[in-house]
């Protein structure tokens, strides 16, 4: 706890070795909140490295209201910066309507524990997600995933409240339509 608010305070003020330590720390995280968002893996870390950039531009508004909940506190503010980079990245490159597949090691964990059922099913929902068209895909990640309101989310993105429940409806339907013809798929394989 004291180290990472040293951490913290170390990047308030530029200390390059803080920031260092900051980005090794929280970097995978990062990296997976970017990937729900972007097509490929140099992507997502193009999104990452734009965001920590802004992170230590702005480290001196973070500040720490609660020294037992830092972390938390930290990582949320984390999340909604990498979550606005993305979307300024994804509004860069509006005209991408490629897929493309995601590379096995970021489904890795910190330590050599097997995947869960649990981290399966999250790994084949985030590989359909990203089949979904981008309008679809960051409305779903932001309402679904991190839990955003339709007019926070109209706000965030600069449409309407009923865009993004139409959206959100869209992205709903393309997914059951996706996950019921998976579900066909491996009944036949399995017979």
């Amino acid at each position: 706890m004291e180290k990472l608010i040293h951490i913290i305070e170390g990047c308030a003020v530029q200390d390059r070795h803080c920031q260092q330590l900051l980005y090794d720390k929280f970097y995978g995280l990062c990296l997976k909140i970017a990937f729900r968002y972007v097509n490929t893996y140099e992507q997502a870390v193009e999104v990452v490295h734009d965001g920590y950039l802004k992170m230590f531009r702005n480290f001196s508004r973070f500040e720490v209201r609660d020294k037992d909940k830092v972390e938390m506190l930290l990582m949320g503010w984390i999340r909604r910066v990498i979550i606005n980079a993305a979307i300024d990245y994804m509004r860069r490159e509006i005209n991408n309507h490629q897929t493309y597949a995601i590379p096995e090691h970021v489904w890795e964990h910190g330590d050599d524990r097997q995947l869960s059922d649990n981290s399966l099913l999250y790994k084949e929902l985030i590989t359909l997600v990203k089949e979904l068209p981008p309008a679809y895909r960051v409305v779903f990640n932001l309402h679904v995933i991190e839990g955003y309101s339709h007019p926070e989310i109209a706000k965030m993105l600069g449409i309407t409240t009923g865009t993004s429940k139409s959206n959100l409806s869209k992205a709903r339907a393309h997914l059951q339509k996706a996950l019921a013809a998976e579900n066909v798929e491996t009944i036949l394989w399995q017979t």
